[in-house]
């Protein structure tokens, strides 16, 4: 079983930092990520920094760099982002054949559910992002749509032995009666697409004494900026749409929204729901990956997935949110 990080030892994640000047003081702590690997770095008389290393082979030189000028872009603007630090000018630097960034610590909590005063000076926040991503676009970042996340994460579940032969044809079933139609839906919704967070869920805007920063645009690219909202609307149909008032009451203090966007909602939800299957068995080779998530593959996940992607069906046959 092959390994991108098998050579990662806390001696090479010190080694890496101080290539760069910085005296370390021998504390590693590893912080909960997958996709890539992320350090806290104690440091010498100074402030513990966070060094993300890049999964090998998964973004371009000049892809990982687009997101660290978005993140400046962002942070000369005045949106508080956590930005990669820069080191003679430089914010990507190579070490024993590894990739990595460094940044600020900055720590918070998630907002909470629901949170009306909240969802306001988030959608600020939002508003004030998007403004800055739809001045210009990305060269080479990918785009969120229905090839990539939809038809794509199905032929990459379809060509492994993930899904239990029980289930297969039901998964493949209500599958591909969702791709249909959601390739119809996100063809009848005319949108601007935008240089968006990409994976904006509560556990990416985090508060710290009273104010708001951004986290984590590792999965920046194009798309609707409905993407960037609509994880954060939780409960039943009218609390969401209480939510929804407030979040776009903020947001449209900063940029205009398009509210035949709302209609992508329950599409949005269900190509997430796809792409992190299909995520979860492309990393499958990476041991990591096996135990932490030792339900990929049970009847249990997929019965489970098969009754989610039913309700989704349905879901998108109901009425969108709308703006009061």
């Amino acid at each position: 079983m092959s390994h991108p990080f098998e050579n990662l030892s806390p001696d090479l994640v010190i080694d890496a930092i101080e290539s760069l000047g910085y005296l370390s003081d021998a504390r590693v702590l590893a912080l909960n990520s997958y996709e890539n690997r992320v350090y806290q770095i104690g440091i010498e008389a100074e402030t513990p920094l966070i060094a993300k290393f890049y999964r090998p082979d998964r973004w371009t030189d000049a892809a990982i760099l687009e997101e660290h000028a978005f993140s400046a872009e962002l942070e000369e603007r005045e949106v508080p982002v956590v930005a990669p630090l820069q080191r003679d000018g430089q914010t990507l630097f190579t070490h024993a054949g590894f990739r990595f960034a460094l940044f600020p610590r900055r720590g918070g909590r998630a907002p909470e559910p629901g949170d009306l005063n909240q969802l306001h000076r988030l959608g600020q926040l939002l508003g004030r992002l998007h403004a800055v991503g739809a001045s210009r676009p990305f060269q080479h970042r990918e785009s969120l749509d229905v090839q990539g996340y939809g038809h794509a994460s199905l032929d990459t579940l379809l060509t492994g032995n993930f899904i239990p032969k029980s289930l297969l044809p039901a998964y493949e079933s209500v599958a591909r009666d969702l791709l249909l139609r959601l390739d119809e839906l996100f063809e009848s919704v005319s949108y601007d697409v935008i240089r968006l967070h990409g994976d904006c869920h509560p556990g990416n805007l985090l508060c710290r004494d009273d104010a708001y920063h951004i986290v984590d645009l590792d999965d920046c690219r194009h798309g609707p900026a409905m993407q960037d909202l609509w994880m954060l609307l939780a409960g039943d149909r009218q609390e969401r749409l209480t939510q929804l008032s407030e979040l776009m009451d903020g947001y449209e203090e900063f940029h205009d929204f398009q509210p035949r966007e709302l209609a992508l909602i329950e599409g949005l939800r269900t190509l997430r729901l796809m792409h992190y299957s299909a995520w979860l068995a492309r990393r499958w080779d990476d041991p990591a990956f096996p135990k932490s998530f030792p339900w990929f593959g049970s009847e249990r996940y997929w019965g489970d997935q098969i009754l989610t992607l039913r309700e989704q069906r349905a879901a998108l046959d109901e009425a969108p949110l709308r703006l009061f």
